[in-house]
């Protein structure tokens, strides 16, 4: 059974059509990347799974669970973590601090916090030897891993992630690809990523969904759709 569904989705902004009957399924375990143009709707995707737009039409399905229209903080609660574009952390608070905030859905258990911090500083050291640190001095990778991290501490059980490499030196982007791969590799997570790095993105996940205007395009494996003639030349340069 699919951990993430989307079943026919209509969804959009006000009276603006953005998605038109899209179908999307993540499995548990699985990397799934969204590509596709700009305007494509693939962040509609995101915004639509976690309930900050609620479907015109169709049905959103959470760990067997319909969730349609819920509100984003009874998603979130149900195991939904998500890295926003932009790396959007609190600029005045330490790295600590940020990732204390992340851990609000499990704050009451201090050891599960604990045990999650660790986890955290695992995988990003830069982050453990900067807890103390203001994030709004660190560097536009390190504010993304600190993104990354904050969306872990409650334990989610799926993780969506809107641009990761948006804005960040080629250094930063081969690490925070490296870090997915950890995160599937080592924590068994599951992960839906949009991505406008086509390229990467179709590397390292397992399936991919290709949007255009709205509507699915193509799906398939990562690799796949990478040698795909006819993805090349719509969204790879050829």
């Amino acid at each position: 059974m699919s951990l993430l569904e989307f079943s026919q989705v209509t969804a959009g902004y006000g009276e603006i059509v953005v998605l038109q009957e899209v179908s999307v399924a993540i499995n548990p375990g699985e990397i799934v990347a969204i590509i596709g143009p700009n305007g494509a709707g693939k962040s509609t995707v995101l915004k639509t799974s976690l309930g900050y737009l609620k479907p015109k039409a169709g049905r959103v399905t959470f760990d067997g669970e319909d969730v349609t229209g819920l509100p984003t903080f009874q998603v979130v609660r149900r195991g939904m973590g998500y890295v926003p574009q932009g790396r959007i952390v609190f600029h005045n608070m330490t790295v600590e601090e940020n990732l204390e905030l992340g851990g609000f859905p499990i704050q009451k258990d201090r050891a599960r916090i604990k045990r999650n911090l660790d986890k955290v500083y695992t995988l990003f050291p830069r982050l453990a030897e900067r807890r103390s640190q203001r994030a709004g001095t660190m560097s536009g990778g390190e504010q993304q891993m600190l993104a990354i991290g904050r969306a872990l501490m409650p334990d989610p059980k799926i993780v969506l992630m809107d641009e990761p490499s948006l804005g960040l030196s080629p250094k930063f982007v081969k690490i925070v690809f490296e870090k997915i791969i950890e995160l599937k590799q080592q924590l068994g997570m599951t992960m839906m990523i949009v991505e406008q790095n086509a390229a990467q993105a179709l590397q390292l996940c397992d399936r991919a969904y290709v949007l255009e205007l709205g509507r699915n395009k193509f799906t398939g494996g990562g690799l796949e759709l990478l040698a795909d003639p006819r993805v090349r030349a719509m969204y790879l340069g050829g």
